[in-house]
Formats: C-alpha cells, structure tokens, sequence
C-alpha cells in the first residue's frame, strides 16, 4: 500500500470509528431504557444491567456496522473530494482502482469482523444473555419484596414491607404463608433481609412474631428475636430455557433436529436467518461501493455532491428494506433465499459499474485513431 493509499484510508478509519461509536452509544441508549425493568421490577443489581446490554451489544453492532460505514464514507470522502485531494490522486497518475482501494479494503475488514460476529460472536451472547434474562425471570428472592406493595412472588406466599434502607434491610415486614396441610401463618417483623444460608434463600426476620392456627382450630402465637424464614421451596422451578432462533449456530439453523416439534414447525425460518446470517456482511462492501459511487462516480463539483449523496442514500435505505423483506419472504419460500445474496450483490455490481463506467467513457473519447481509420478517411 503506498502513502497515498494509506493517507486515504487514515482519512476513512476516523469517521468510521466517531459513527460506530455515535451509532453504538445510540444503541447502548435503547437497550438501557428498554432493560430497566431488570433494576426497577426485578430487583437486581446494576451489574446485571451492564451484563444484559453488553451481551445485545454483538448482534446490533453487526447491523449497525454497515450503516456507520457508509455514513463515516460519505462525510470523508465528500471532503476529500471538496478539496480535491481526490482529483490530485488522479492527476498524479492513480488508477480509479488504486483511489478506491483503501475504502474497499475497510469495508472488506468490516465484513469479515461482521461473519465472525454473526456466526459464533453474536449467538454465544444471545445464549448467556437467554440464560440470565431467564435467571433473573426466574429468582424469586430478588423479586420478592417490593416496598410498599403486597407481592404474592409464589403460590401461598404474600410479602409487604413498609421501607427499606440503603444495607438492604427490611422494616415493618408482614409474610402470610398458606400451608397444604393447614395451620396457615402470619409473620409480622420490624426488620428483615434476604440472604443466603448453606447456599440456600431464606428471609431473616428479626423482632417479630408469628400467628397460625392449628389443623385443630388453636391459635398458636410466637414471638422471636430471629427467625429465618426458608425460601427454597417456593424457588422450585421445573422451566427450561428455551433458545430461539438468532440464539442459534450456523449448523444448528442449516440441520435442525427434526426430531423436536418447535424445530421442525420453524425449519424454514430457521434457514433464512441461516441465510441472512451469510449474507448481511456483504452490506458493508456494498454500502461503501455506493458511498464512493455518490462522490466520485460522477464529475468534480466544487459546488458538493448534495444531490447525489442524497440519491444514494435513499438507495441505500431501500436497498436494505429490500433485504429484510427477502429473509422474512424466505421464511415462507426457501428458495427465495437466492434474494438475501441477489440484492446486496446487486448493490455493489450497480455501483462498481457507476464507478467505472466514466473511466470507460473517457477511454473510449481518448482512444487514438489506428493508421487503418485514418486511410480509410483519406481514401473516402
């Protein structure tokens, strides 16, 4: 790669990191507020939080990727054009091929780190993320008191407590547990917390007293000082996590188990996300094509290219629509599965061809006149 060349692609690799990370911390936004579920209802820690959208973080970064470059290629090499740098690449005797090569080196390196992602990056994280949404979804201790409400976190268990402190206590607890066999109790406490004993949930209620009747109709009342209250047998839970499709590998969407009904009632879209999975990498080749298309697959303006780049990037825009409408088309039909490669492909051919159809035409106007021409003019 000569200096040129690597000046050129130092003027690309900025703007594409500054759009990734403006594109990421946007995603980073989106993925906090709709997750905050997790701290305000689920009564988890913020680490879980941080833990559940860094884990989303692969798969949205995979889509965003090709967007980020097409718009850092736009804004870079609108400039270097603007100020002709690109003209004086051309005049100092560079290829088209040679101007372009850097951009198309990027995008090349984008896609091959957007396949990684997709085929082992992005499903690993969708897998642990499953399984600690699921956790959460499924621990009772942490959801079961919620200050100032009455929770009923289980069947035969209703929680209140009055307030809570800053270490986590408890106070003005209130537990009434309905037993099977009878002699249902009520448990009143000024303090309480959750924690664990011999690996095992209980609530550690202190100062208080319980009340239950006996199968026989007699009130039996206790007070204590400490009593520890077992949560284990309410955290029985016989669910399975179930891992859906963008949870899958490759080889686990292109040779399902036919054996298992969901897989075999969800084989066709399981292929297509197989499909989309190959064929969305190919965007970001295709994404940088039309972005160099926009700028220098037409004449020099010193006016800017306004026009053109908006062109593009309502192409782009469709481009994309295009391609997600033929993964949810070969959900139905899998041969249309053809589609999710045709369209990409057909992006960067259109744009590769813009590119160098004004190399041609020039080619063609400068092409000296052989002898043999000339003769055949004198001659008529």
């Amino acid at each position: 790669m000569s200096l040129i060349e690597k000046y050129l692609l130092r003027q690309l690799l900025g703007p594409s990191l500054l759009a990734i990370a403006a594109l990421g911390a946007v995603v980073v936004l989106s993925q906090t507020l709709g997750a905050l579920d997790i701290i305000v209802n689920q009564g988890q820690s913020p680490w879980v939080l941080i833990k559940v959208i860094a884990l989303a973080l692969p798969q949205l970064m995979a889509m965003v990727l090709p967007i980020a470059l097409f718009i850092a290629a736009l804004v870079a090499l609108n400039r270097l054009h603007t100020e002709q740098e690109i003209v004086v690449c051309f005049a100092s005797g560079m290829s088209r091929w040679r101007v372009i090569s850097p951009a198309m080196r990027l995008a090349a390196v984008a896609a091959f780190l957007a396949l990684i992602t997709n085929l082992w990056v992005a499903p690993w994280a969708d897998r642990a993320m499953r399984e600690e949404l699921f956790r959460v979804r499924t621990d009772l201790a942490a959801s079961l008191i919620h200050v100032g409400q009455f929770t009923s976190p289980a069947a035969g268990l209703t929680v209140y407590a009055q307030d809570s402190d800053q270490s986590g206590a408890f106070h003005n607890l209130f537990v009434y547990q309905v037993k099977p066999e009878g002699g249902d109790t009520t448990y009143l406490a000024e303090r309480g917390r959750i924690t664990k004993r011999n690996g095992q949930p209980v609530l550690v209620m202190r100062d208080g007293s319980s009340q239950s009747f006996s199968t026989a109709g007699v009130l039996n009342y206790l007070k204590f000082e400490e009593y520890i209250f077992d949560l284990s047998p309410f955290m029985a839970n016989d669910e399975l996590i179930h891992y859906k499709i963008p949870d899958r590998y490759l080889h686990e969407l292109l040779f399902p188990d036919l054996t298992q009904d969901w897989e075999r009632k969800n084989r066709k879209k399981m292929l297509a996300e197989a499909h989309a999975r190959l064929a969305t990498p190919i965007y970001n080749l295709t994404f940088m094509a039309m972005a160099l298309a926009a700028v220098i697959g037409g004449t020099f303006s010193r006016m800017g290219y306004g026009r053109r780049i908006l062109i593009v990037c309502a192409a782009a825009a469709v481009l994309r629509m295009l391609g997600i409408g033929a993964q949810a088309a070969a959900a139905g039909t899998p041969w249309l599965n053809i589609l999710q490669y045709a369209v990409p492909i057909g992006g960067l051919w259109w744009s590769m061809a813009v590119l160098f159809r004004q190399r041609a035409g020039r080619f063609a106007r400068r092409r000296p006149t052989s002898p043999r021409m000339e003769l055949a003019g004198a001659e008529a």
